[in-house]
């Protein structure tokens, strides 16, 4: 995948506001891409502080999937949405050289990062599900570590060749970061990219979340009912799918832009830049959603956010000084002194929201363990 900016150089300028005076691409990338900016790091902060205060999060591996992917998401949402929102709003690049390769590095490392996150937790729940007691020994937190560990580690294998990728161009007196390749080695990264970061990662998501979902709704009677470990399964797989689901949908248009240029026809032209500005936002929104579908789905996750915005306004009120004036002289004290109130109120109240957050509820039955965030690994 990469940021094809050098579309601009069709049109013989970096920014595509000069030949489209009247364009209002800037004052809507702007807002959406702010938008995004606000959403995806409130949201994500939040996913990161409910999974991270909670004591029984390093017991589950979907737990530790999340948080892997929540802090990929953060990391696209920090170092790659502001500097990208340039491209659109300014005449040129004005970060310089090096934080043109670094910023489309980090696209790709977070994409990378997300798509094997999300293929590992494909096949995460499918041994949850599939083979709850014989896969215990797989599902360990020490092996959901080492995965995790090894995806970061191939994201920056499969995205490093990005950081020679990109480059300042002058076009017009205006420094541009576009890529600086050749077009036959574009292809091949690109290709190679498409493949390995999209292509791959979808095949085995779908065949993962296709052999749960016959299984979920095949092995069990519905007039039979379900106990209440595999309702708790069903949730969390049918939250998964939809984060992952979201994820194909979003990225899918900006990969196809980058194919019709290298391999189509690709006219640069107002329809053409409005579909690919579409395709970036969208790819780019994909990082402040998840919160958003874990706050929809799952109760506990609600819950969790909850408790850390009343920890966080608890905090606040704690540090609030209150004074009572004193009308009358007490002996030792002069009359109009401030004595100092509620203090031990306040105290408990924090005492008990850290109880709070740090004690989840943890449910009777260990072999539902799967809901989140507040369960025990199974």
């Amino acid at each position: 995948m990469s940021e094809h900016e050098d579309l601009s150089e069709t049109s013989g300028h970096g920014n595509i506001s000069e030949n489209y005076p009247f364009n209002p691409a800037s004052v809507i990338v702007s807002v959406v891409f702010s938008l995004i900016f606000l959403l995806g790091t409130v949201g994500n902060s939040l996913v990161l502080a409910v999974l991270l205060r909670n004591g029984k999060m390093g017991h589950n591996t979907t737990n530790l999937f999340i948080l892997n992917l929540s802090v990929a998401d953060f990391f696209f949402i920090v170092f790659c949405v502001p500097f990208q929102a340039t491209i659109y709003s300014l005449e040129g690049w004005v970060f310089g050289s090096f934080m043109c390769k670094a910023v489309h590095f980090f696209i790709n490392l977070t994409m990378y990062a997300s798509s094997f996150t999300l293929a590992a937790v494909s096949v995460d729940r499918y041994l949850a599900i599939r083979y709850p007691l014989r896969s215990r020994e797989l599902r360990t937190p020490c092996n959901a570590v080492a995965a995790m560990a090894v995806i970061w580690g191939l994201s920056f294998i499969f995205a490093g060749p990005y950081l020679s990728y990109y480059d300042i161009t002058d076009i017009d007196t205006v420094n541009v970061c576009i890529p600086g390749w050749e077009e036959w080695r574009r292809k091949v990264l690109d290709t190679c990219t498409f493949i390995c970061g999209y292509v791959i990662p979808v095949l085995i998501v779908s065949l993962s979340y296709t052999r749960t979902i016959k299984y979920l709704w095949t092995a069990v009677d519905p007039l039979d009912g379900m106990s209440e470990s595999k309702k708790a399964k069903r949730k969390v797989t049918k939250m998964i799918i939809i984060v992952t689901v979201l994820f194909c949908l979003c990225w899918l248009p900006y990969h196809v832009v980058i194919l019709c240029y290298l391999y189509g026809d690709f006219p640069f032209n107002q329809t053409t830049y409005a579909f690919r500005l579409l395709s970036h936002c969208m790819a780019y929104a994909n990082s402040c959603l998840n919160p958003i579908v874990y706050a929809l789905v799952s109760k506990h996750f609600r819950k969790g956010f909850k408790k850390v915005f009343s920890c966080i306004l608890i905090k606040k009120a704690r540090n609030k000084v209150h004074v009572v004036h004193v009308a009358n002289t007490v002996p030792g004290f002069e009359a109009g002194s401030t004595e100092v109130s509620h203090i031990n109120e306040e105290n408990r109240r924090q005492n008990a929201c850290e109880m709070g957050c740090r004690t989840p509820v943890v449910p009777e039955d260990n072999t539902a363990a799967i809901t989140l965030p507040y369960q025990q690994q199974p």
